[in-house]
C-alpha cells in the first residue's frame, strides 16, 4: 500500500463510521418507536375489551363510575341525565318495575306456546355466603348452584338483593320488601325472579341473612359452615307473573325476563324492621306498561 492511498482509506473509514453511526441511531429510534407503538396499541382506544353485562344491584367501582341514587338530583327521575349510558332510563319502552294489575291468566298448557317452558331447579344447600352493602342495596352471593331454565335457555343465579318498599306493585300497593334474584345465561342474558315480602310469621331461613347484615356502605360479611336451603328462600311457585322488562337500576337495560311470585312471602315484624332499616327507600317508581302484556301463570 502506497503513502498516497492512506488518506483515501482514512477518509473511507471515516465515511463508514459516519454511516454506521447514522444506522445505529436510526435503529435505536426505530426500536423506541416500536416500543411506543406497542404501548399505544396495548393502552390506547384502538383496543376494545368486551365488557360483562351490567347486573341489577351490582355497582361498579371504576374511577369513572357515575354516582346515582334514589333522592334529589341523583334520583330515578334524573338517572338519564347522569350519563349517556343511562338513556334507556327515560327513553326505554319496556322498563321495570310495573304494576302487575290486569295480568292475563295463562293456564299451564299454554305456557310453552306463549311464553316458553319455565323450569326452576335447585342445587345443593348453600354453605358459603357473602353479603355486601354496595351503597344501593344489600347484595348476597352464595355457593349453591341455583338454576333457571326459561324457554330452553339455561340461567344461573348470580346474586340476590333487596328493595324497600317493593318496586313492583299490585293494585298500586307496595309490599314492605322485595327480593330480586338475578340469573344470567351463558350468552349474558338476564332473568330476574322477584319475591314480594310482607309481615307475618317468623321465617327462620332469613335468620342467617339478618344476623349478618352489613352496617354501612362498603361494609361486607363472609359466612361459612351454613346449611341454607335455597329452595326455601326461592320456592317453586304455584302462580307467578311473567313479562319482559328492564333492570330497575341504571343503566336500565331492557330485554330482561321477569318472573314475579304472585304469593307474598312472610317474615316477622322484627325481621322486617331489621331488613328495612338497612335499605332506606331504594325503590324505583313503577314505569308505564305501554304495549306490553303481563301473564299470570298458574302451574
Amino acid at each position: 500500500m502506497s503513502h498516497t492511498e492512506k488518506p483515501q482509506i482514512t477518509q473511507m473509514n471515516a465515511d463508514w463510521k459516519t454511516l454506521l453511526k447514522g444506522i445505529c441511531v436510526d435503529l435505536r429510534l426505530s426500536a423506541v418507536c416500536c416500543v411506543l407503538a406497542l404501548a399505544l396499541v396495548a393502552c390506547g382506544p384502538g383496543r376494545h375489551h368486551e365488557s360483562e353485562p351490567v347486573v341489577e344491584g351490582q355497582h361498579q367501582t371504576e374511577s369513572h363510575e357515575v354516582h346515582w341514587g334514589y333522592v334529589g338530583d341523583e334520583g330515578p327521575g334524573h338517572w338519564a341525565n347522569l350519563s349517556p349510558e343511562f338513556a334507556p332510563c327515560s327513553e326505554g319502552v319496556e322498563q321495570s318495575p310495573v304494576d302487575l294489575t290486569g295480568a292475563v291468566p295463562i293456564e299451564d298448557a299454554g305456557i310453552e306456546r306463549r311464553l316458553g317452558t319455565e323450569v326452576l331447579s335447585f342445587g345443593q344447600r348453600a354453605r358459603v355466603m357473602d353479603l355486601v352493602d354496595n351503597g344501593h342495596t344489600i347484595q348476597i352471593t352464595n355457593d349453591a348452584p341455583v338454576t333457571l331454565d326459561l324457554g330452553g335457555v339455561h340461567f344461573e343465579l348470580v346474586q340476590f338483593h333487596f328493595h324497600s318498599p317493593s318496586e313492583h306493585t299490585i293494585g298500586s300497593q307496595h309490599a314492605p320488601l322485595e327480593v330480586h334474584m338475578v340469573h344470567k345465561s351463558e350468552a349474558g342474558d338476564l332473568a330476574v325472579i322477584g319475591v314480594l315480602v310482607e309481615e307475618g310469621e317468623h321465617d327462620s331461613i332469613w335468620d342467617p341473612i339478618i344476623g349478618a347484615l352489613p352496617n354501612s356502605p362498603g361494609d361486607d360479611r363472609h359466612l361459612e359452615d351454613l346449611d341454607l336451603d335455597m329452595s326455601e328462600l326461592r320456592p317453586l311457585p304455584e302462580r307467578y307473573y311473567r313479562y319482559r322488562g328492564s333492570l330497575t337500576t341504571p343503566p336500565c337495560s331492557e330485554g330482561v325476563e321477569w318472573i314475579v311470585m304472585a304469593e307474598k312471602r312472610q317474615i316477622s315484624p322484627a325481621q322486617m324492621a331489621a331488613m328495612v332499616s338497612r335499605l332506606h327507600d331504594n325503590n324505583r317508581p313503577v314505569q308505564p306498561l305501554g304495549n306490553r302484556a303481563i301473564g299470570l301463570v298458574s302451574r
